[in-house]
Order: structure tokens, then C-alpha cells, then sequence
């Protein structure tokens, strides 16, 4: 059972400053509607440039419009320039925009804050939304400390082992059906070479704290570590830590990819896609890339739990959910659009006009049951549902936390902690210190947060 995280108000008001005086460097990367607010019959949805939600800005005039009447302003930006306008809107509760992307990271902080509608009044009068058909980690993860939902997801994912089947086969080996990272290390060996120039594994080396530290902290919670204790003592610098770090280090740096410090999500994928590695762990989002029409690897994937040590399961927890402001003129329509956008009839709407793989899945026990989706996903979408349902946002090691989240603490300085540990441990994948060398440097880092955090 874990404990709520207490902040400082001042931790607040420098998040919300610093979205202020980035706001007016973004203004030449809006797309849509800009503004003081929505009114009358309209509402302004400010959503990241991602290719689902390009394909949802398509469908919206004539579905949701022609349907409700309502018409729905886009304002559509890159991640990192989307999170600043977000946190610089919503901070201020400013009500220029009515509805935004928000990850299942910032929505328990922004619900914490009372910068967000909550969700149960609505779905209580709608039920043909069906709330208890969203994946119950999903549900778990977008709610916040009192109990009360305050996002609803567009789409999530979760981690997974990604192998090549054939490759497993003609060198005899067999993978588990829940295999642990010292078996995946040993198939890691025995892969490398098994075509010309192959590695036996890619692994994120990409300083970032949704690079590098997601899938590290993964490892880092299935050994027994913990950023922080219940306590919130900084605790990177633990046996556990050493271990799990040293561990995915020595991994990468003996049997990764080459040019492992600067491959990130993007460069993995490449490199399993053309053959360059035998196995790869990250996002399960991945594999519909890796098993698409035109992949060389098509159908030669095999996919497998996240390895574990000390946990039943280690996959992480992610989406892009809807959070309505506070300060909404225009909650009820705002409702309207998030329960069509992340309704069962908008996937259905997806599979018909665009194919069953470019729905938004991962956040519907029902996509999992559609046979027009399974027969499309039939590779990976049961193993996909599996680790997001083993998925455990809230409780993810072995010991309590003080903040949710797998991949990440649930708390606004964690982006920049993330950031800066990420630099150290990517710098000993590199080979420029040591790993001992870098978690001493990101103990200390952390240790300024508990400060912040301790004995509140």
C-alpha cells in the first residue's frame, strides 16, 4: 500500500513559471485554433502530433461534429512543446483549452493539483461508454489520490521481449514462457553471430527519462531497487541498484547493439527490423511495426513477458489519455468528445477507414475480442493484453513506494532527475566511467530530492 506523495507549493509554482516563459517560443509551432478559450458549441483540444491522433483529427467533423453539433478546435504540437503548452495552460487554469493529452506520469500530479475535471460524474451517465471495460491498470493508473478517475485513455502499451523465433530454433534454444534477464542474457551470448554482424540484443542507451530509465528502471524494480524508499530516502545507490545497473550495462555493452549509447527507441527498432539483432526488450506498441505488411521480419518474431527476477512481472505502464481542465466553460461537451474518442465505436470507426492496425489498443478488454482486430494483431495482441494487465503501476518492486509508476515516480521533478541519472548511466554504456562512478554522481542527485519530499 503505498503512501500519497506531499509537495511543496513553491515545486508547483516553478513548474507552472517554467511553462510560462517556454509558452511564448512555442507559438510558431501551433496548428488549429488558438484563442482565449472555447465557448458557445465548441470546445479546444490541444493533442499531441502523433500519427493516431492525426488520423482522429481526420475522422472528427464528420463523425463527432455532424453527430453532437459540436465543433472541436485542434491545436496539434510535438510531445515535448505539447507537455510545456499543457503544463503552462493548465497550471494558470487558464480554460484555454478544454481537453488535452496527458500521460498517465502527469495526470495523478495534475489531478493532485485540482487542475483537472474529474471523470466519475460523467461516466456515471454514460454508460454506454463502459468504464469497466478499460483495462483495470489503465483505470488504476489515471486515477488519482482521492479515488475519482481524471483521464481516460486514447491508447497504452506496455513492455514486452521481442526474439526471432527462427533464429531460437536453428541455435536449439527454446525461450521461457516467463523468462528471467539471466536467461535472456544467456541467449544473448549465444545469438551473437548467428548471422553475419548480428548482436544478441538491443537495449535502450539513449539519454532520456522516457529512453534509457524506462526500460532500466524496469530491471532496476524486478531486482529489488527502488528510486526511493517509503521514506522517500534516495536509495541509487543500493545493492540492488549496483546490481541492476551493472547488469544492464554489462549486457548491452557485451552483447548489444553497437552504437548502444545513442539508441533510443527508434534505433532499436531499426535494428531489429533489419536484422542486426536477435532480440530486443521495449514497447509492446512496437510490434505492429515489426510484424507489418511490408517488414523483413514479418512473422519471424516471437514475443515473450518482460524478464523478471525478483517480481511476478516487470513491464511498464503507459498511455495518452484525455484530461479535461478544471477551468473548462465547456466540461459537458468536453466529456462528449473524450468518451467518443476513446470509445469502442471510434475503434471500430479506426478499423473500417484506416485497418485494424492503426487502432488505439492497448486500453479495451473488448479490442481483445474483436476478431477483425485479432485476426490482424493475431502475432502479439494476446501477449500485449497480458502485460498490460500484469502491469502494476502502483506497486511495482518489492518493497512500498511513496510515489506511483513503473517506468517513472509519479512526481514533477522526476523528468529532470531522469534526465540528468540517464546521462551518467549512458556515459558508463559508452564507456566513460564506471557504473559505481555514475550511481554515486545520480545518489547525489536524487538525495536533493528527498530533501524536498522527506518527513512530509
Amino acid at each position: 500500500m503505498r503512501t500519497q506523495s506531499r509537495r511543496r507549493p513553491r515545486a508547483t509554482l516553478a513548474l507552472a513559471a517554467a511553462g510560462t516563459l517556454l509558452a511564448p517560443l512555442l507559438t510558431g509551432c501551433w496548428v488549429g485554433a488558438g484563442g482565449a478559450g472555447s465557448g458557445g458549441n465548441a470546445i479546444n483540444v490541444l493533442m499531441v502530433n502523433n500519427p493516431q491522433m492525426v488520423e482522429l483529427q481526420k475522422l472528427t467533423a464528420d463523425h463527432f461534429t455532424k453527430d453532437t453539433g459540436i465543433e472541436v478546435n485542434f491545436t496539434v504540437l510535438p510531445e515535448n512543446d505539447v507537455r510545456d503548452k499543457i503544463s503552462q495552460d493548465f497550471a494558470n487554469q487558464a480554460g484555454q483549452y478544454d481537453v488535452a493529452t496527458l500521460s498517465n506520469y502527469e495526470i495523478p500530479i495534475y489531478a493532485r493539483n485540482d487542475w483537472l475535471h474529474e471523470m466519475n460524474s460523467y461516466v456515471a451517465k454514460d454508460p454506454a461508454y463502459d468504464e469497466e471495460d478499460v483495462l483495470g491498470p489503465m483505470r488504476e493508473s489515471l486515477t488519482g489520490d482521492d479515488g475519482k478517475l481524471y483521464g481516460q485513455p486514447f491508447y497504452g502499451e506496455s513492455s514486452f521481449l521481442m526474439y526471432r523465433k527462427d533464429l531460437f530454433a536453428e541455435a536449439g534454444l527454446e525461450m521461457p514462457e516467463h523468462p528471467t534477464w539471466s536467461q535472456v542474457a544467456e541467449f544473448a551470448g549465444k545469438l551473437d553471430g548467428a548471422e553475419p554482424g548480428m548482436k544478441g540484443i538491443c537495449l535502450r542507451g539513449l539519454p532520456g527519462w522516457g529512453e534509457l530509465m524506462a526500460p532500466l528502471t524496469t530491471v532496476v524494480n524486478t531486482f529489488g531497487g527502488t528510486w526511493f524508499d517509503q521514506d522517500w530516502k534516495a536509495r541509487l545507490d543500493s545493492p540492488e541498484w549496483q546490481r541492476a545497473t551493472k547488469f544492464y550495462v554489462d549486457l548491452v555493452r557485451e552483447h548489444g547493439e553497437s552504437g548502444a549509447a545513442q539508441s533510443g527507441f527508434a534505433e532499436c527498432l531499426n535494428n531489429m527490423t533489419q536484422g542486426k539483432v536477435a532480440m530486443w526488450y521495449d514497447a509492446t506498441s512496437a510490434a505492429g511495426s515489426l510484424d507489418a505488411a511490408k517488414s523483413p521480419v514479418k512473422g519471424k518474431v516471437g514475443y515473450a513477458p518482460a524478464p523478471v527476477e525478483k517480481t511476478d512481472s516487470s513491464g511498464w505502464l503507459y498511455t495518452w489519455a484525455w484530461g479535461i481542465q478544471k477551468a473548462s466553460r465547456n466540461s459537458d461537451k468536453a466529456w462528449k468528445f473524450v468518451s467518443w474518442a476513446s470509445g469502442k465505436e471510434y475503434e471500430q470507426l479506426v478499423g473500417d477507414e484506416f485497418g485494424w492496425s492503426n487502432v488505439p489498443a492497448g486500453k479495451r478488454a473488448s479490442t481483445y475480442e474483436n476478431p477483425a482486430y485479432a485476426e490482424e494483431a493475431a502475432a502479439f495482441q494476446e501477449m500485449t493484453r497480458k502485460a498490460i494487465e500484469g502491469a502494476r503501476p502502483k506497486d511495482p518492486g518489492v518493497q512500498p513506494r511513496p510515489a506511483p509508476g513503473i517506468q517513472f515516480v509519479g512526481i514533477p521533478e522526476f523528468t529532470d532527475l531522469g534526465t540528468k541519472v540517464s546521462q551518467e548511466i549512458s556515459a558508463a554504456i559508452a564507456g566513460r566511467q564506471s557504473v559505481e562512478e555514475a550511481l554515486k554522481k545520480s545518489q547525489q542527485l536524487a538525495e536533493q530530492i528527498s530533501e524536498e519530499y522527506e518527513g512530509r
